[in-house]
């Protein structure tokens, strides 16, 4: 298993002037810290914090069946259509900024219907289940996915790109980990017409553009107390924000972008070794971009950490036009593998009963495309794993893959 940590405070919200506001693991200091509004937030928040596994269960679904829990489904409902007008309940410039800097984590127009359940959902988790991150690194996960698989008999076959599905002729059951662009050059004329058709009336969003950084000790915010968050929102106010995301999401590069950062050895020491640390950056830019993003990072990141750049050993940076090289399923940067619309929400990648089935018999999609859409939950490859076992062995539950008794995991 891999250990995760626990921020303190799960995301901060750097204002300018050295003032901050911030979203702690408490729901009751969060909300002190939010005054006129801080009873406000409680009200949002609560009822989707006592109700938390229902609410996570339904974003995190396939979107097709009805909700287990009626009372969960209409608190998040009642919250989401409040939250996607433009005239926001929340009154103060603090609380409006916290909520939208997480209504930012879908990359696209605010406010919208898709934005405000993103808000919803990882503003209460953040009170509830937290911001976790994986004691050293992200890439402890994958290796601990790797090792598992490989006990449970799985291959893995590296360094080779299949480019036509004929190379898996034979294989009973295929899940590809692609976005409907990459699906259509695989398998090509294969595919009926129509289902051809609607998967080229896909919509791609914006880009992201990602900055690594080497420091030197903590980043220095104009505000100590954004320093002891685990993600940090960069975008000034609400109404900057939206400016800014409607901006890009229109292919205006405008002007500051959102940056989201992460310093990781806040919340994990191992990440430092010998006062050095990590922290990583994106910025919210238009499909396609092509500047180069350690730079413009640099600077969003100095508005409100002065003398950041002092303390730069080293960068590397990817833009959103590299994106793509990188991983095709990342189309002009969008590493949400397709904008989220409230019709691409809720019909991924096209209007089938079965999302991640397609007319290829055996042949399945399992990629952020498909529900519940992007983030790192893996429920979308889940879910396609089952809607295969479903229809192809006759398994309705999930079959018990847990590591051995052991290697208990630690989380």
């Amino acid at each position: 298993g891999v250990p995760l940590l626990q921020p303190e405070m799960p995301y901060a919200h750097p204002l300018g002037g050295g003032r901050s506001v911030a979203a702690w693991r408490s729901l009751a200091r969060t909300a002190e810290g939010l005054g006129a509004d801080g009873p406000r937030w409680a009200r949002l928040m609560g009822p989707l914090v006592q109700r938390s596994e229902a609410v996570v269960e339904l974003l995190l679904s396939d979107l097709r069946g009805l909700p287990s829990d009626p009372v969960a489904a209409l608190r998040l409902a009642t919250r989401v259509l409040a939250h996607a007008l433009p005239r926001s309940p929340l009154r103060t410039r603090q609380a409006r900024a916290l909520l939208t800097g997480v209504a930012a984590h879908a990359v696209g127009p605010l406010p919208s219907l898709p934005s405000a359940a993103v808000a919803m959902l990882l503003g209460h988790t953040a009170h509830s289940t937290g911001w976790p991150l994986p004691e050293g690194g992200s890439g402890r996960i994958a290796a601990a996915l790797a090792e598992d698989i490989t006990a449970h008999g799985g291959e893995f076959r590296t360094s080779h790109r299949v480019r036509d599905l004929a190379e898996l002729d034979g294989v009973p059951l295929v899940l590809l980990d692609v976005g409907p662009k990459e699906f259509l050059s695989l398998a090509g004329d294969r595919l009926p017409s129509g289902y051809r058709r609607a998967l080229g009336r896909y919509r791609y969003g914006p880009g992201a553009a990602k900055a690594d950084f080497l420091v030197d000790g903590p980043v220095p915010w104009a505000d100590p107390h954004s320093g002891r968050a685990g993600t940090v929102h960069l975008g000034g106010d609400a109404a900057a924000i939206a400016r800014q995301e409607r901006a890009v999401a229109a292919g205006n590069p405008g002007g500051a972008p959102f940056v989201l950062v992460v310093d990781a050895a806040v919340t994990d020491p191992s990440r430092e070794v010998r006062g050095r640390r990590p922290v990583w950056a994106y910025a919210h830019v238009p499909n396609g971009d092509t500047r180069d993003p350690v730079e413009l990072v640099r600077r969003r990141i100095e508005e409100y950490a002065p003398g950041f750049g002092d303390t730069v050993i080293a960068a590397r940076g990817r833009s959103a036009a590299a994106f793509e090289a990188y991983n095709p399923n990342y189309v002009g940067g969008d590493i949400a593998a397709g904008a989220l619309t409230l019709r691409q929400s809720l019909a991924r990648p096209t209007p089938r009963p079965d999302p991640y089935g397609t007319p290829l018999p055996g042949v399945y999609l399992c990629s952020a495309a498909t529900p519940p859409g992007p983030s790192v939950h893996g429920m979308c490859g889940y879910l396609a794993a089952l809607a295969a076992l479903r229809r192809h062995h006759g398994v309705r539950k999930a079959p018990d893959l847990s590591p051995s008794p052991e290697k208990e995991p630690t989380a």
